[in-house]
């Protein structure tokens, strides 16, 4: 009992210290939004009120307006494409054997192995002769292609732990494999699903360095990419006013991660592998 009374003590510890490392930063940053100005805070400081001037002012100045646009649009364009290609590949990979399926499975998840930041360049002069630059499709073809190799592995994990014997009982009753996808798996397959596109919208809408190099067009420019720029030119008038920005930009991730807690949860614990 004591052996286990201080094990148990001493993971709370760990994670506790864990947590304030990680939960210090974020309040610092809030609480240095809540401020004005022209209360010169220079450390962790709790606010006397709470004052949302500073992101009416940096909302304004930064015209995050048009950079939540641009986020959304391709955040949301992506998440959608790369779910709906990805259980579907998922779904060959995990429940069907056809010649060369682990040479091309394997292929796939270079996707996931190979560093993006080697292909930017190249993207930048291909996407240039064929007139994408500038343009959302710049930011949502790339990213597609590295969330598919992502989703697919996710989903492929998924299809492989659900019973064969529902397959087969859909197949002896008469069902097509579009059928058994759609009426058997798919209702089974709605945590690993949410938790996949949570995972990609994150993914995607922190997105910074594809969107420096094929996006100059300010009207085109994603929330991050903004988020730079301003911080770059209001960081030393008005430190509020950036701390402001900044939960601004992170305000909708953590918004995706409230609403979709439970079936996230649900969805890694789903994820399990079973060869």
């Amino acid at each position: 009992m004591r052996g286990s009374t201080y094990e148990r003590t001493t993971t709370y510890f760990v994670l506790a210290m864990f947590s304030i490392a990680v939960i210090y930063p974020i309040l610092s940053i809030l609480f240095l939004a809540l401020h004005r100005k022209e209360d010169l805070v220079t450390g962790f400081a709790l606010p006397n009120s709470i004052d949302l001037h500073s992101f009416s002012v940096a909302w304004d100045l930064g015209d995050f307006s048009t950079g939540f646009k641009s986020s959304f649009i391709v955040a949301a364009t992506v998440t959608i494409l790369s779910a709906i290609l990805s259980v579907g590949t998922g779904y060959a990979f995990g429940t069907m054997s056809f010649r060369g399926d682990r040479w091309v499975f394997s292929l796939l998840l270079l996707g996931i192995i190979f560093p993006y930041e080697a292909t930017v360049i190249p993207l930048y002069y291909d996407f240039q002769s064929v007139g994408l630059l500038n343009t959302y499709w710049a930011l949502i073809l790339p990213q597609v292609g590295q969330s598919v190799s992502f989703g697919t592995f996710w989903m492929r994990a998924f299809f492989r732990s659900s019973p064969r014997s529902l397959i087969e009982a859909a197949r002896i009753d008469g069902a097509s494999s579009f059928g058994v996808l759609r009426l058997v798996l798919l209702p089974q397959a709605r945590p690993a699903i949410t938790t996949m596109c949570a995972l990609v919208f994150v993914y995607t809408w922190n997105e910074f360095l594809l969107a420096l190099v094929l996006i100059q067009d300010p009207s085109r420019q994603t929330a991050p990419l903004g988020l730079s720029f301003f911080a770059g030119t209001a960081r030393a008038g008005d430190p509020t006013a950036v701390a402001a920005a900044s939960v601004l930009v992170a305000l909708p991730i953590i918004i995706v991660y409230v609403f979709l807690q439970r079936h996230f949860i649900r969805g890694m614990l789903a994820g399990a592998v079973k060869e």
